[in-house]
């Protein structure tokens, strides 16, 4: 499966550092390799993977593509993302 990270992922991995970039990069080819995860609650057409105990990436799948979303550095970013859905 193809990987793909939007402008805003590639934006959150530049602001994060080395050690943790390299978790999200290796999750995002995890990722790739064994889709679908966790589908995330009320309906919304993303999924999420939890990198570390605060850490999650965004994604969707879409054909053969897996597009990476958002990588979030701790859960209350996750969170104030998350509830701009509702």
């Amino acid at each position: 499966m193809k990987l793909e990270f939007s402008e805003k992922a590639e934006e959150e991995l530049d602001a994060i550092d080395k050690s943790l970039r390299k978790l999200f990069i290796n999750h995002a080819e995890k990722i790739a390799a064994m889709p679908p995860r966790r589908h995330m609650r009320f309906g919304l057409p993303f999924n999420v993977e939890e990198v570390t105990r605060q850490a999650r990436i965004t994604y969707k799948i879409e054909k053969e593509t897996c597009y990476i979303l958002h990588c979030f550095k701790n859960h209350k970013e996750y969170e104030r993302w998350y509830k701009s859905f509702k």
